[in-house]
């Protein structure tokens, strides 16, 4: 049965354990943020936070597990979906043409119907309170980060309208609040909202906005949910909740929201006005998304239903409760694309270290030569998969959420010099580390095995298989502070910390290594910077995948082994060093004052055993400077060339 109300999901998860409340009064500026990123990563419950200091409470946390994402979607499991969306395919597609299918189809689009949203006469819930002058400053809005530009709503679901299609779309915004009725609207430029606001612009017309806050959490995630173009969002609402989605219409214009929402923001965006600046904010990169120009919304009515709670989330380095998303994203998106684009796809991994877009891994079933990068360019074309990053493709029963049985694949079958596939195309706004903004270099991985036709022809060098000595690797570059070996595991992979000082150090250290037969066995070179512990494979993967550019920082050396040795320079990137010209954002992290309030206040909130920031982890990570890192450590210390000095 769906949830008739936040608040109805609110006390079944307070029935199953699921949640806590917080009756300590509390501040939405960083302290809030901070209580809850404990909560998250080490595995806590849904917060509901009872005095923020205004008249609402504030709920956090609410699917930021398996078991809470799966009883807001209204399944046992978010397995489930699988099962559910092939049911669905195989009916709208039957096999052949006689008429048992066609009835069968017709009975699926039939309960299709019954999952559209209607729309009811009169007000609904969230229009039983009208605020007579509406005023941001009255909501718990959350400033969640020590350099983030304002307080942001973080859980918004836009409605915007296609003036001339009349096509709806709801769409998630971050949302600054810049006044008491105005806040940035925060759609990229890929994003539906955009394309509407463009349509909008052409007519040289106001734009009318619709917000809603809570209801149902099924919208939250159809919000969310990476939908083919023109598909209504809240026809998925209704597959998810198993009813239809009911409507009502605004005050103050013809958009439609949701009747059961919490709150309701009503108003309009402008194209005739200018953008304004919006940001910094800690985004769900771990990076800090830096100040850009972005649309103004006007705020003209907030409505909101008797008992209203305010729904907020975090976003940072991971894991955040957004990984729970992404995950049911994956089960419920994965048959479209097997049924409909990638037939021999047979599963899907977005690990949470590549925070969504960085790093992909899927499993096909391979019965021809160059399969592989057939499947990789058919889902870099596919909807919001055309911003992955780096994307590697196991055979069929290869664990695809298993990162062992990930590395035992690409160790087994890839070959760097024939295996690695190369492209450019669309990346994600908020990719920092691109030369062009929205735009850079993919690279695919082929681990499956290979057949007779994508042979190797070059013979490996007889000691392939001889041990690395660790100790004359270190003392190549004066400037490698750790380094850790995957030798023992059969992993041909090397990690180094580097802290650069000198202008194309990394591909000198890569060159001086190779050239001396240091490499061997190793196939993989990745560099990191020093700030990361080279053994910690989740931060290395998190935070090279997150500083790469595939068309500048990875490539091919074949000199001493044929099978060629790929580099991937993970350091961050800076205009003195590398000739970067964009800003370098810092890595995000709680200040010290509000962990040491937090840490003072803890039995207060009453949330069991004593949890310790996970920001002391990165504390000492981040770089010197605010949102945006200084020139680096490098600017700290003297510039110099790497000496080449020969073999050690």
């Amino acid at each position: 049965m769906p949830w008739h109300s936040l608040r109805d999901f609110i006390q079944a998860l307070e029935r199953s354990g699921e949640l806590v409340r917080i009756r300590e009064r509390v501040s939405p500026a960083l302290e809030i943020t901070e209580i809850a990123d404990r909560m998250i990563k080490s595995g806590g419950p849904a917060l509901l936070f009872e005095d923020t200091g205004t008249a609402f409470p504030l709920l956090i946390n609410a699917m930021g597990s398996d078991r809470r994402i799966a009883m807001a979607l209204n399944r046992a499991s978010v397995e489930d979906f699988d099962a559910e969306m092939q049911a669905l395919l195989q009916a709208l597609m039957p096999k052949g043409s006689g008429w048992g299918g066609r009835w069968r189809a017709l009975m699926q689009l039939r309960g299709i119907a019954s999952w559209l949203p209607v729309e009811r006469q009169g007000r609904g819930a969230c229009q039983e309170v009208v605020m007579p002058l509406p005023d941001l400053s009255k909501l718990p809005v959350l400033t969640c980060w020590p350099h983030d530009g304002g307080p942001f709503i973080t859980l918004p679901l836009v409605h915007t309208q296609d003036p001339d299609s009349g096509e709806r779309n709801l769409g998630m915004y971050r949302m600054q609040v810049f006044s008491p009725r105005e806040t940035g609207m925060h759609w990229h430029r890929h994003k539906h909202g955009a394309a509407h606001f463009r349509a909008w612009a052409a007519r040289g017309q106001r734009m009318p906005v619709a917000v809603a806050l809570g209801g149902d959490p099924a919208y939250t995630y159809a919000a969310t949910a990476p939908l083919p173009d023109h598909i209504d969002e809240y026809i998925l609402a209704g597959f998810l909740r198993r009813r239809k989605v009911e409507l009502v219409k605004c005050l103050h214009s013809d958009l439609r929201v949701p009747a059961d929402a919490d709150f309701i923001l009503e108003g309009y965006v402008d194209p005739a006005e200018d953008l304004r600046t919006e940001g910094p904010f800690g985004d769900h990169t771990g990076f800090y998304s830096l100040e850009d120009q972005y649309p103004v919304f006007h705020l003209t009515a907030i409505t909101h239903r008797r008992n209203a709670v305010f729904p907020a989330t975090i976003v940072g380095i991971p894991p955040q409760e957004d990984n729970w998303i992404g995950k049911a994203t994956e089960r419920l998106f994965l048959m479209p694309m097997k049924t409909t684009l990638v037939p021999e796809l047979t599963d899907i991994s977005m690990p949470k270290e590549g925070v969504f877009h960085n790093v992909a891994v899927v499993s096909i079933r391979k019965a021809f030569p160059g399969q592989a990068a057939k499947v990789m360019n058919a889902l870099w074309g596919a909807g919001q998969m055309m911003f992955n990053k780096v994307l590697v493709v196991v055979d069929e029963g290869v664990d695809v959420h298993d990162p062992h049985a990930v590395m035992r694949a690409i160790s087994a079958h890839v070959f760097p010099s024939r295996d690695l596939h190369s492209s450019r195309g669309p990346l994600d706004v908020l990719d920092h580390a691109s030369r062009v903004p929205a735009m850079g270099g993919k690279l695919g991985i082929d681990a499956t095995a290979k057949l007779p036709e994508e042979a190797l022809e070059a013979a490996p060098p007889e000691d392939f298989e001889g041990s690395i000595n660790l100790g004359k690797v270190k003392a190549a570059d004066q400037g490698i502070t750790g380094l850790w070996s995957g030798e023992a595991l059969g992993y041909p992979v090397l990690v180094i910390a580097l802290h650069k000082t000198a202008r194309r150090q990394v591909r000198k250290l890569a060159e001086k290594l190779e050239g001396a037969g240091r490499l061997l066995p190793f196939r993989f070179l990745i560099i990191t910077e020093h700030l990361v512990d080279p053994a910690d494979a989740s931060d290395v993967l998190w935070r090279v995948t997150g500083n790469l550019d595939v068309s500048r920082d990875c490539y091919v050396i074949t000199d001493q082994d044929p099978r060629g040795v790929l580099v991937v320079d993970g350091t961050s990137k800076y205009h003195r060093l590398d000739g970067f010209s964009r800003p370098w954002p810092n890595i995000i992290a709680m200040d010290p004052a509000t962990i040491a309030q937090v840490d003072t206040r803890w039995p207060a909130y009453d949330l069991g055993p004593f949890v310790p920031s996970p920001s002391l982890k990165y504390l000492e990570r981040t770089y010197p400077g605010k949102a945006v890192a200084e020139e680096g450590w490098a600017g700290k210390i003297q510039v110099m060339d790497l000496e080449e000095d020969g073999d050690d």
